[in-house]
Formats: structure tokens, sequence, C-alpha cells
């Protein structure tokens, strides 16, 4: 498919079967992650995979929607700001955040690519998150991906027309 096909195909999926997610095709996801472009190749972010219950209800009430322990796989996307690229020669823009995001696009288009849906998920306790993950001081959990098998279609995409969003040579 064409990378366009694939873009338009993504969208967030709120209801999952049961179905397991293939060990090769998570690390394929991951490697998605993991090859993705950062500022100088810093890579300042962890992925933690949980598939356990017990983590996946710790996870859970950190965000009770009703889907989301329908999910069997959740990638907690943690970033680590101090070994983020800084811009300090102009005003002090850490890309840590911005490079961990990066990596979660593309998990969530491999995701699309293997057939398995994703929900990209910011709205969680992250105090909660972090003690139940276990996080160390200096790491913070930015989003959480689910991934597994879509039992819905997803919303249809509703997008502004590029003449909105897009200027050429100046405002």
């Amino acid at each position: 498919m064409k990378f366009i096909e694939l873009a338009e195909k993504r969208c967030s999926i709120r209801s999952y079967t049961s179905e397991p997610v293939a060990e090769e095709v998570l690390q394929e996801i991951l490697q998605a992650g993991n090859l993705a472009p950062t500022a100088k190749n810093l890579q300042p972010f962890q992925f933690v995979v949980v598939r356990a219950a017990f983590g996946l209800d710790a996870l859970a009430a950190a965000y009770p929607a009703p889907f989301f322990r329908e999910a069997p796989v959740a990638v907690v996307v943690c970033v680590e700001s101090e070994k983020g690229w800084v811009r300090n020669r102009y005003d002090n823009k850490n890309y840590a955040e911005v490079d961990a995001a990066i990596a979660i696009d593309h998990m969530t288009l491999a995701a699309t690519d293997n057939g398995l849906g994703s929900c990209w998920i910011g709205a969680f306790d992250p105090a909660m998150v972090r003690e139940a993950m276990g996080l160390p001081e200096g790491i913070e959990p930015l989003a959480i991906l689910l991934l597994g098998h879509p039992k819905e279609k997803g919303r249809e995409k509703v997008r502004k027309p590029l003449s909105e969003l897009v200027r050429y040579d100046h405002w």
C-alpha cells in the first residue's frame, strides 16, 4: 500500500478483540519506533511494553475508559528530557517529547500496516502511571499506546482542507 493510503487508513481504535498480538508483529512495531528520526539521533525515550493483566489493570486505573482494558498490549512511551537535544543557541527548546511523538507515530502506522488497531492516549494520570510502572526519577510518561486487533472500524477521519493549513512563502 502507498504511504498516503496507510496514513488515510490509520485511526484511533477504541474497541479490541481478545486475540493476542503476535510477538513478531509487536517487535516490528517497536522497531518502527526505534527507527524514527530524532534530533541528533539521541533517542531520549523508552518503551515499556505491558501485556500482563496486573500491569494493564494498573494503567487502566490511570485512564479509566471502558475500552482501555480490551487492548492486549499497552506501550508506555516515556521521555528522559535530560537526554534530549536542546536548541540552546536560541530558545532552549528541548526536543525529547517531539522525538518520542515521532516514534509513537511510526508505531501507530506500523500497527495499521500489520492490520492492528491503536489508540494514542495522553489523558491519563501521570503520577499513577509513574508509580504503576516503577519509573525512576527523570523518566516521564508521555503517552500510552494501546495495540490490538480492532473490533470496530474506527471513527471516520475528519480533516481540515489543506487550504486552511498550508501557507506558501510567508504567513
